[in-house]
């Protein structure tokens, strides 16, 4: 009897999904070797990215944290084999139904990949490579299920062909995906980069309190455990021979400089703390790094700015765009060009091999990464990526602070404990911390050892812990004498704010 008959739908939906993963990862592969964004999958998903309201996506973060872009790509990928499966099935009526399912879901990521921001021709070539081997391995496996059950024209009986079949289609898959993964990891490695000394350099870096209170966050933050958000799925491929930064728009005269020129000029270092404009209140979406650039002030000098600009509109190598307020790069902070991070050339998550850094203002608005050119424009002639989604133009990072220890719904012993964690005010600087106990009186902590007023700062309260529940809250004020606000604000448009209060329960 006839595979058609005596294993009905669920089999050819399974021809469905395997002839997807061997097309998928043929694309994979493919895109491995032209361009890693423009993979199939990664495509669908970058443009879902962009398509997805702001408060889906703030949830999305909020929710899932730095997962979000996994859960993203699993999702569109069942969201894919679902349609496969279908287009299996239909190709138990007729083929032809079948293939055009197939190829409807070919074009959707070829058009993808294709609007894609800087996007090239060869950019739609790994999902036609995606279709003519999900289509091949389909019609394949179809072709095969309907011989007869007693052999074949090559002389294994139909079962055998099957098997061979599926496991040929399962190994293919298996081995082009390990390839890819090997051929975009040697791609993108960061280049050879020497950093040259800093002509300005850092003040010695102090010790902090996590020595004594381990619990506390660090005063600076690895560079493996630095946070990342952004919309990519894959970091962008840069290789540092070929990259350049222009700087153009209203300028007196445009600049090129390749890395070797821009890392030829004054560099400065500094202690700088950033911070998402995704991070809730008491979030981790905060970090403070050592960073060595050109200051961007120094850039904008030699090429001379108009007199119309009022914002830097910066692009990184995938077309994303950043507006930074011009009025923030000429204040006197040590905004910067920055090539290095912690000591070492930027980690390729953190913008290899140049990224902005701007202290003060939230990422969105001052931290491209991947950096490729900062253009001289104004507000009303150029939108920016997050601005042209309705977040705020200006956006000055609120004072905030954070209980690190004891964590939310922890268990302690009675007796003496303390209280610890960081807060932060950017180009303002911290000039106390309190803490709340039960919602008794402001109590001053004690601070821990400062790296200046563009980084964040520790703290610690003795606390004498008794039994039962207690509820404590921390809020910080800056230097010029802004207190941190108990009024609760979601991150969009303009970042969160509001007291932290985490409860515990003392034995």
């Amino acid at each position: 009897m006839p595979f058609t008959r005596s294993k009905g739908w669920i089999g050819y939906a399974g021809f469905g999904v395997l002839a997807a993963v061997a097309g998928i990862a043929a694309g994979h592969l493919v895109a491995s070797l032209l361009n890693p964004a423009a993979s199939p999958v990664l495509a669908i998903g970058s443009t879902v990215i962009d398509l997805t309201p702001t408060p889906m996506k703030e949830w999305a973060v909020a929710t899932f944290g730095t997962k979000d872009k996994p859960i993203l790509v699993g999702s569109v990928l069942l969201g894919a084999l679902g349609l496969a499966a279908l287009a299996g099935v239909l190709t138990r009526i007729r083929f032809v139904f079948g293939a055009a399912l197939l190829l409807l879901l070919v074009a959707t990521c070829a058009v993808a990949a294709a609007l894609r921001p800087v996007a090239e021709p060869a950019d739609v070539v790994p999902s036609l490579a995606a279709g003519l081997v999900g289509l091949a391995a389909l019609g394949g496996l179809t072709q095969a299920a309907r011989v007869p059950a007693e052999e074949t024209t090559l002389g294994p009986n139909r079962r055998s062909v099957l098997l061979m079949g599926v496991a040929g289609l399962a190994w293919f898959a298996i081995g082009s995906t390990e390839a890819a993964r090997r051929i975009t990891a040697y791609r993108t490695r960061p280049g050879q980069v020497t950093l040259p000394p800093p002509t300005s350099p850092a003040p010695q870096f102090p010790t902090g309190l996590e020595k004594r209170y381990d619990e506390i966050t660090a005063l600076r933050t690895p560079n493996d455990d630095f946070y990342r958000v952004d919309i990519n799925l894959t970091v962008p491929a840069v290789a540092v021979d070929d990259w350049k930064l222009t700087i153009d728009g209203d300028v007196e005269r445009e600049l090129e400089l390749d890395f070797d020129e821009l890392a030829a000029m004054s560099l400065i270092e500094r202690d700088i703390t950033l911070t998402c404009v995704s991070n809730e209140v008491g979030g981790k979406y905060v970090g403070g790094a050592r960073w060595l650039g050109v200051p961007l002030k120094d850039l904008l000098d030699r090429v001379g700015v108009g007199d119309g600009a009022d914002q830097i509109l910066s692009t990184a190598v995938d077309g994303f765009t950043i507006s930074t307020p011009l009025a923030v790069a000429l204040d006197g902070r040590d905004a910067m060009v920055a090539i290095g991070m912690n000591g070492e050339p930027l980690p390729r998550e953190h913008g290899f091999p140049a990224r902005l850094v701007t202290p003060g203002i939230y990422g969105y608005v001052g931290a491209t990464k991947w950096l490729t050119k900062l253009t001289l424009t104004t507000y009303e002639a150029e939108e920016a990526y997050w601005t042209e989604r309705d977040w705020a133009i200006d956006a000055p990072i609120k004072v905030s602070s954070r209980i690190d220890t004891p964590k939310p719904l922890a268990t302690l012993d009675p007796g003496q404990t303390v209280i610890g964690g960081i807060a932060w005010a950017q180009h303002r600087g911290i000039a106390k911390v309190e803490v709340r106990i039960d919602g008794g009186a402001w109590q001053a902590a004690k601070l821990g050892p400062s790296a200046g007023i563009d980084y964040w700062q520790q703290w610690y309260l003795p606390w004498e812990a008794t039994s039962g529940s207690h509820m404590l809250a921390c809020r910080a004020t800056t230097k010029d004498g802004d207190v941190q606000t108990a009024v609760r604000a979601t991150p969009f448009p303009a970042g969160s704010s509001g007291i932290q209060e985490v409860v515990v329960r003392v034995n």
